[in-house]
Parts: C-alpha cells; structure tokens; sequence
C-alpha cells in the first residue's frame, strides 16, 4: 500500500509540473514593447537605457509580471506604474536579476510602464525583456500624434524635486524626472518625449567635462562614437532650457572647466550669443520644421533684467526663423532647485505659452 501511494504521489507531482507553463519570455526586441526616448534596442544582448525620462511600456494578459535588468553602478531608480496608476520605485543591483513588477492581476488587459527617473550619470541600464505567468502579450496602444523633445540641465532632469528636506540632497533617490516641468508638459499634451538633459551642463561650460553641444546628439552620452539618428524621432516641439550652469561658472575663473573651456580669459558678451545661437542652428538643421522654444527658469538666471535673459532673445533675433521662439519662464526664488509645486507652475506657463503661441 505505501509503495502504491508513492507511486501515485510522484505520478501526481509529474502531472503537476507537466500542466503548469513555463513563464512568457518577452525579449527586448519585441516589435509589441513600446520604447519612448533614446533607447539602445539595437545592441545584441539588451536594451541599453542612459537618459532621464525614456520609459518601456507593455500592454499584457497575465497573472503577474517580471522585468529583467542589469545596472551599471546600482544606482538608477525607476517609477512603474501598472494599468496607468503609479505603483512602486524600482531601484536596479548591479548584477543581472528579474524583477517582479506586479503580481495576483485580475483576468483581463492589464499595461506596464517603466519609467527612468534619473540621470546617465548614475551608470547604463541594461533590460532584457518581460516575464509573464499565465498571460500573453497584447498590441501596443494607439501611438501618439504629437512629440516633444527637451534640452536641459538639472531643472529639466527634476533633480531633487523629491527632496522634501529643502537641503537639495544629491542623492539620485530623490531625482525623479516624472514630476519635472518637462514631463508635466508632454504628459498635458499626449506627446512623445525626449529629455536629453544633464545636471551642471551648460552651452560653453559646465561643471563637469562635457557641454551640451557635445552630447546632444549622442545615444549613449557617456560613449563618443555612439550616436543618434535624428531621423528617429522629428519631434513638433523642441524646448531648450539652458545657460543657467554658465551664469555661475563664468564667474569662478579658477575652477577647472572654466580654465579649460576659456584658457583664463572671461568670455565675451558676443562668444556667449554666438555659442547658443550656434547650438539652436544645430538642432535647426536636424529639425528644419520643428518649433523651437529658447526658455530659462525658473533659477535665478531667469530673474528680470538678467543678461541671460538677454544673451537668448539676441541669438533668437539673429535667427530670423520664425519658429524659433522665446519664451522665459518665471523666475521663482529659492535657495534650492525646483520643487514639485514649482514644476507644476513652469509647466503651466509653458503650456499657455505654447496655447497661444504654436498651432500644432
């Protein structure tokens, strides 16, 4: 008799194993997963991931869902939202794992998004695909008719826009690009979006090694020979937020970069103007019919009479292009960058300014 139950306990544990499916491997090349940004899906083993605001999203069936990732340092951290609703941080390890998004779903079309909030300076992030129990893969939604693209520095990345400690702690958990001005703006709009953006980059000096003018058309910043094809993606808005790394920097003339960008003579009046015109007519030659917007704020470079000011609307009028616009949003005082509620208010001149301004 005991053998006999043994007998029935293996055949039962083998017809067990036999009826439960293996999980649905998703790979990151699937034509059904929607990439938004400047998103590496051409290298062999993963989608390579850098800049703040690319996001992975996924309409499925299915019991519960994985993501596989790897991560440079470990160091970057990820909004998910399931079925549209914010649901957790993910922060990725340094070592290639799977990670459960969302599990127990009901019956039924459920969508995962993946969301970057911070920047390429924490490292690369490589994703490999999906894990799906008891589900399948669904088409993408309807795709989205309007695009925006923006350029910008930590304002734009929203850093510290969580820190609620008001002491602009640098930690990346506290960077979360979803709640920037920028983000806010193509979200109001049901536009694509791009943010190629980096905190303490200016247009002829930064706080780092690299100015915005050589990484603006870079896939993967951190890589010099990698480059995007602009013909990827012809956004209807460009925005370009810069020039408040500069205002700070051009007045320390001992700091590195400035001695290495300026070899010790302080920059003229002119150098600057012809500096971001020179940048605004390299984006006009990748986009020859996109409306450019040429913004400031909401740092202290945005205050009235700023020179700042004045550098940008000198080289928009020097364009003669009438699409390039400007447009400087309100400076708000504080000795911390952007809060939330301060994004919220950028954002919604930003919109009325495009409201009143562009017919796209």
């Amino acid at each position: 008799m005991k053998k006999i139950f043994i007998v029935f306990l293996v055949f039962f544990s083998i017809l067990i194993s036999c009826t439960q499916k293996k999980p649905l491997f998703v790979g990151f090349t699937n034509s059904d997963i929607e990439y938004s940004g400047r998103i590496d899906t051409v290298s062999l083993e993963a989608a390579q991931i850098s800049w703040s605001g690319t996001s992975i999203k996924l309409n499925f069936e299915g019991e519960s869902i994985n993501a596989i990732f790897s991560d440079e340092i470990g160091e970057n951290y990820y909004n998910i939202f399931i079925d549209n609703e914010f649901s957790n941080i993910l922060k990725l390890d340094s070592v290639k794992r799977s990670y459960e998004l969302a599990s127990n779903l009901e019956k039924g079309k459920h969508s995962v998004e993946i969301f970057k909030r911070t920047e390429w300076g924490n490292g690369l992030s490589n994703f490999y695909g999906f894990k799906i129990n008891n589900g399948k893969v669904l088409p993408k939604s309807n795709v989205k008719k309007r695009k925006m693209e923006f350029y910008g520095n930590s304002v734009s990345a929203g850093y510290a826009v969580d820190d609620l400690s008001g002491r602009d702690l640098h930690d990346s958990i506290y960077t979360n690009n979803y709640k920037s001005y920028a983000a806010l703006t193509a979200r109001h709009y049901n536009a694509k979006y791009h943010c190629i953006c980096k905190s303490g980059i200016g247009v002829t000096v930064s706080w780092d090694s690299l100015i915005m003018p050589e990484i603006y058309n870079k896939l993967i910043p951190t890589d010099s020979s990698s480059f995007w094809d602009f013909s990827n993606y012809s956004p209807d808005i460009v925005v370009v937020n810069l020039f408040q790394n500069d205002s700070w920097l051009v007045e320390l003339p001992n700091h590195e970069e400035y001695i290495k960008r300026f070899n010790k003579t302080p920059p003229t009046d002119n150098q600057l103007i012809t500096a971001y015109q020179n940048f605004i007519l390299n984006l006009r030659k990748q986009y020859p019919k996109t409306n450019i917007i040429c913004t400031l704020g909401s740092m202290d470079a945005a205050k009235q009479d700023s020179k700042w000011i004045k550098y940008i609307k000198t080289a928009v009028n020097n364009l003669k292009d009438n699409k390039i616009y400007t447009h400087i949003m309100p400076y708000i005082e504080s000795n911390t960058h952007p809060s939330e509620e301060d994004n919220q208010v950028m954002s919604k001149d930003l919109i009325n300014f495009i409201d009143n301004h562009i017919d796209w």
